[in-house]
């Protein structure tokens, strides 16, 4: 078996219970060869959970509500708490206008505790108040980072026994742990408190792609390079849905930090998993992060004993795998990925051609139709007294960001040497250029430090700016006035650079129509240049005070100067300094004043935390099934074509801006829907928001629906208002993959809360169809080769769905319209565990009342 599928198969036969775990699931998986192919679900109980600050403070809210409905039902309010051991890290960071200011960081951190101590003050009480729950508190890094540096067990020792450890996370790119050993990948919110109660995740038994790496890399290729190359390679083979597992002698050649950016970059090739199974550079990173030699020693012994210790060098045990690709190492070249997505990789010998080629072809992920006669045009400004000019190509932002890229000491380092050696060459990066540096966290500072490079970087205008997500996320701050007028001006296509994972337009900043993936030595590299369009080997970087023109082969550090740096640097002194006081280290974490009762007190006045409802009227048996739902369509779709649930900033003119400012916020104070995520009032507000929802039922974008009875057309919160004072539920009508783009827990919850019982669509995507099982709310399927159109559906009928007495999993129920018509649905709880949930209204129901008896 693959040695992703070996961990499945371990997980399923310790937790076989003949309910939650069969025998059967054990058996699919040990004759995955033969399974792989049949589309049979599996269940999976993960070691841990790890929660991002956004996604994991709905969790907490929801873990404080579950005691007050335990203890309403007569039950003892402390059960509830994480079995699955939990850990939140609050990586959320602000970046704003303190352009290479040395006190950036300590602003940035300021500004956030001011804009978020309720938040950060209900976190504190969960993390005293729930066990097995643990809060890596603000401002010490981000999320995958920390997890690769200090959470990861790679073996579990719990009770007495040692297992594979393995991770569900709440962001998508919880599958960097997967460089580690650790198999783990991203889940929706609801999945995840699912797995802190003690359920298992149910999942496809995946097909497994082995990825083979041979040779050696070119001296000047950095593991950014590599990942570029993998990332459209894998996006090519279509490996969506898939395990991919990475073999051969090439891995031995890569260092954890190279494997854990290759797998965090897995969600841009689209696989569920990057894995990269155990051997003896793994058990060497634990080393040399600090952790306890003596655990190490028994997690290496461990491995052997059970077969899970892998030799990348020794091919015998290359396991099966459904499907073999191949990449040579040494024919990877030095590149970027651009302008607008992250497998659209392009040579950095070919990025001035490939830019220009872009600017004048049709407008797409390669194109931006500028006309003719605008190629050229050149745009002058005035900034701090000095003039500049701006053209089609100007680097305007400049970020060594991520965790993608900032986990690696080979790119850090790499990056600090250039900044040495541009600066000695008397190269400057123009003062106009928005330039940061966000590490993953504070180790990397720590070395940077200590290896004499951080100096450098901060003379270039790359200062610490804060340990979060940053620019990669959107967070890069507002440009300067007369940049962005000048952008205007000229219609101008302007760049920004970073070391992230992600740069589809818009994401980055809304004046950089193209943003380009490269390594940190590259972002330094144009921020010198200040313009993409380049020729590094013709054209110099820049010519120095003295007339000399200074090439970038003349400064760019070789693979052995970093690695004698990192050999020197990088210890595991540094890296235990840093964790020992991670949870203690931040004052103004340590001076917010949390109370310390089991049960949360709710503060009514708040507009960031809110007990939700979904427990409203909770009793201790189920209600009796229903025998049908008669169901208004309120969304009829071709496919929904946005994410369900609005993100970012909070539009002025949304119900959710109307809300707070009822409650005497100003728009100043909105913040964002992702800030907001522990008040179901906004989030409910923001549900089905997206200003680029196309919605079937009207003619135009726009967050809007009919509200049959009367025929106006009104925001889909305020029209679902109307419904639920009439007693009319909703369903929604959608095309295929619904939910797409909005895995996280309240693309179901805000539907739940809109009084949605039901969806009805041509396809799902795996997680959020999984949450709308565990909000209660019916997920039915049309059959194959039927759809909306073949039925002739408007969305403006009124729908009955049969629900048939005996019901099992996968089974057809009737739809009966109001115009006569009737047809047949699949009703897509897929297992005995789903219809149970679904008996209880839920999964949180469902655990209450577990707990409460």
């Amino acid at each position: 078996l693959p040695f992703s599928i070996r961990i499945l198969l371990e997980a399923a036969i310790r937790n076989c219970d003949e309910f939650l775990v069969k025998k059967g699931d054990v058996e699919n998986i040990l004759n995955w060869k033969v399974m792989q192919h049949k589309n049979v679900e599996v269940p999976f109980k993960p070691a841990r959970v790890i929660l991002q600050d956004f996604t994991g403070v709905p969790a907490v809210v929801d873990f404080a509500a579950m005691r007050d409905a335990v203890k309403k039902l007569g039950g003892d309010p402390e059960k509830i708490n994480p079995i699955c051991p939990a850990d939140l890290v609050i990586d959320h960071s602000i970046q704003v206008d303190f352009n290479r200011q040395s006190d950036s960081l300590q602003k940035n951190q300021d500004l956030e505790f001011e804009r978020n101590k309720e938040r950060f003050e209900f976190l504190k009480w969960g993390s005293q108040a729930f066990r097995n729950l643990r809060i890596i508190p603000p401002g010490s890094g981000i999320i995958h980072q920390v997890n690769l540096e200090y959470l990861a067990r790679v073996v579990m020792d719990q009770d007495g026994y040692y297992y594979p450890d393995s991770v569900v996370g709440t962001d998508s790119h919880t599958t960097m742990i997967d460089g580690l050993g650790v198999l783990g990948w991203g889940v929706g919110g609801i999945e995840a408190e699912a797995v802190m109660l003690g359920q298992p995740i149910s999942m496809v038994l995946p097909e497994v792609v082995g990825y083979k790496l041979v040779g050696n890399p070119q001296p000047l290729v950095t593991s950014t390079d590599i990942v570029l190359t993998i990332t459209k390679h894998l996006r090519q083979v279509g490996v969506v849905g898939k395990f991919v597992e990475f073999f051969g002698p090439g891995v031995a050649q890569l260092s954890i930090a190279d494997r854990a950016t290759i797998a965090n970059m897995c969600p841009e090739y689209g696989a569920t998993a990057a894995y990269f199974p155990v051997d003896g550079i793994s058990i060497g990173y634990l080393i040399q992060t600090g952790r306890d030699k003596e655990k190490v020693m028994c997690t290496k012994r461990y491995l052997e004993s059970v077969g899970m210790l892998r030799d990348f060098k020794n091919s015998s045990q290359d396991p099966d795998f459904t499907q073999v690709v191949e990449l040579d190492l040494n024919t990877v070249v030095p590149c970027c990925s651009g302008p607008k997505r992250p497998q659209d990789k392009v040579a950095v010998s070919d990025m001035k051609k490939d830019f220009e080629t872009c600017l004048a072809a049709k407008h797409g992920f390669k194109g931006f139709q500028i006309a003719p006669d605008g190629l050229n045009s050149i745009v002058r400004f005035n900034f701090e007294g000095c003039d500049f000019e701006l053209a089609h190509g100007s680097v305007v932002i400049a970020a060594i960001t991520s965790c993608t890229n900032t986990s690696n000491p080979s790119v850090m380092l790499g990056a600090g040497l250039l900044a040495k050696k541009a600066l000695e060459a008397g190269l400057t990066v123009k003062p106009y250029i928005k330039t940061s540096l966000s590490p993953g966290s504070g180790v990397v500072t720590y070395y940077l430090r200590e290896s004499g490079v951080m100096s450098y970087l901060s003379q270039l205008g790359f200062d610490v700016v804060g340990y979060g997500c940053m620019t990669c996320i959107g967070n890069s701050g507002p440009l300067p006035e007369s940049v962005v007028e000048a952008i205007t001006q000229g219609d101008l296509v302007a760049v920004g650079v970073l070391s992230g994972n992600r740069n589809f337009e818009g994401r980055v900043h809304p004046n950089t129509r193209a943003n380009y993936l490269a390594s940190p030595p590259l972002v330094i590299a144009y921020a010198i240049a200040g313009t993409i369009r380049i020729d590094f080997e013709k054209e110099p970087l820049g010519i120095n005070a003295l007339g000399k023109k200074i090439f970038l082969k003349d400064i760019w550090p070789t693979r052995n100067e970093i690695q004698t740096v990192e050999h020197q640097f990088v210890i595991p002194g540094m890296f235990k300094e840093v964790y020992q006081k991670i949870e203690t280290v931040n004052k103004s974490w340590n001076a917010l004043d949390a109370p310390s009762d089991k049960l949360y007190t709710w503060n009514p006045k708040s507009t960031y935390i809110k007990s939700p409802p979904f427990f409203d009227g909770l009793v201790c048996t189920c209600f009796p099934k229903p025998k049908y739902i008669k169901g208004e369509a309120k969304m009829a779709s071709g496919g929904l074509e946005a994410s369900i649930i609005a993100s970012g900033n909070i539009a002025r003119n949304s119900p959710a801006a109307r809300y707070l400012t009822s409650r005497g916020l100003t728009p100043r104070e909105f913040n964002s829907y992702g800030s907001r995520r522990g008040n179901d009032a906004v989030m409910a507000r923001g549900t089905f928001a997206n200003i680029r929802l196309v919605n079937k039922l009207i003619d135009k974008q726009g967050p809007q629906t009919i509200h049959f009875p009367s025929g106006e057309t009104l925001d889909v919160f305020d029209a679902a208002e109307r419904y639920k004072q009439a007693g009319q539920p909703l369903i929604v009508l959608a095309g295929k993959e619904y939910g797409a783009g909005s895995s996280r827990d309240w693309a179901a919850k805000g539907p739940f809360l809109l009084g949605i019982k039901a969806v009805l669509a041509e396809s799902y995507e795996r997680i959020h169809r999984s949450n709308l099982v565990g909000m209660g709310v019916i997920p039915l399927q049309y059959l194959p080769g039927e759809d909306a159109g073949t039925l002739g559906l408007t969305g403006r009928e009124r729908y009955t769905i049969i629900i048939p007495e005996k019901l099992k999993p996968q089974m057809n129920v009737q739809v009966k319209l109001d115009t006569g018509k009737t047809f047949q649905t699949v009703m897509r709880f897929d297992t005995d565990v789903e219809l149970t949930y679904f008996h209880n209204g839920g999964i949180l129901n469902y655990m209450i009342r577990k707990m409460a008896s």
